[in-house]
């Protein structure tokens, strides 16, 4: 009788799960390119993966590819976190000399090109007219003049001083709340973060001006930041995106904003709180 019984909840436990219309099938999920994948190595055997977005913001990415390529963050810091606003890193002293071939200040790059959505939601918010993604999965929005990418939890930004400077992308930072968007169109995205966010978020708060720390010891060390193009074949890590432009994503925009009960949903959803998928190859 035991016996049969646990063969019965075996069989159970191996039923598939059902398939939604809004799950994914495997065209879905497009590479990468190694270029655009960018590994930042943290003390403690710690790693951030970010996905650089160079055709919104080519010529701040440029140099962003040229320091990592020249090992310019290795034993930089992590040297600022303020409570439900950014995470930032670079060099603390803001002292070290740039890599060669950065422009320290170029163009703007606060607005993008076009507003080339794959896919719109159905609500406008208060940044925003219209919102949605890109094929390739961005989240943009517009107000009908202009386009840009929204600054959501764990996008990448360039610091700066005061305008007209925009920034080398030397020092980055990232959100870690959802308080950020009133820093849309005022500076320039170059990506965002894919995997060990947990990491940038999780970071002891400083209770100093601004968030930075207040001493050495409080900053967390930047051990390397490496493209994954820049290291050997057989040991990049790879990552593919899910991409928007088709009817599974469709279904699933609707379904975030129209959710099944008992979640009560008012018709539409934030583009912060829509979720774009990403995943290292390997992994499901």
């Amino acid at each position: 009788m035991l016996i049969s019984l646990l063969a019965l909840l075996a069989g159970v436990q191996a039923a598939p799960a059902p398939v939604l219309p809004s799950d994914a099938i495997a065209a879905d999920w497009r590479p990468i390119p190694d270029d655009e994948v960018m590994i930042i190595t943290l003390t403690g055997n710690r790693s951030v993966v970010i996905r650089l977005a160079p055709r919104f913001a080519p010529e701040h990415v440029a140099n962003v590819r040229t320091l990592a390529l020249a090992h310019w963050w290795d034993e930089t810091s992590v040297y600022r976190v303020q409570e439900n606003w950014v995470t930032q890193w670079g060099d603390a002293t803001e002292k070290k000399p740039l890599a060669p071939g950065i422009v320290p200040s170029p163009a703007p790059e606060f607005d993008i090109a076009a507003f080339d959505a794959a896919q719109r939601l159905t609500r406008r918010d208060a940044y925003s007219t219209v919102s949605g993604v890109t094929a390739d999965g961005w989240p943009i929005v517009t107000d009908g003049k202009a386009a840009w990418m929204p600054h959501c939890y764990a996008t990448v930004g360039v610091a700066r001083d005061a305008l007209p400077d925009t920034g080398s992308g030397a020092e980055l930072f990232t959100p870690i709340s959802g308080a950020a968007r009133r820093l849309d169109r005022n500076y320039t995205i170059v990506g965002r973060i894919i995997e060990g966010m947990k990491y940038m978020s999780g970071m002891p708060r400083s209770d100093a001006a601004l968030g930075v720390y207040a001493t050495e010891a409080e900053r967390t060390g930047i051990v390397s930041v490496r493209l994954a193009s820049d290291m050997p074949a057989a040991e990049r890590p790879r990552f593919y995106y899910r991409s928007t432009d088709n009817p599974r994503f469709a279904a699933l925009i609707r379904l975030r904003e129209n959710p099944a009960a008992p979640t009560i949903g008012l018709g539409g959803v934030d583009i912060c709180d829509l979720p774009l998928a990403t995943r290292r190859a390997g992994v499901k």
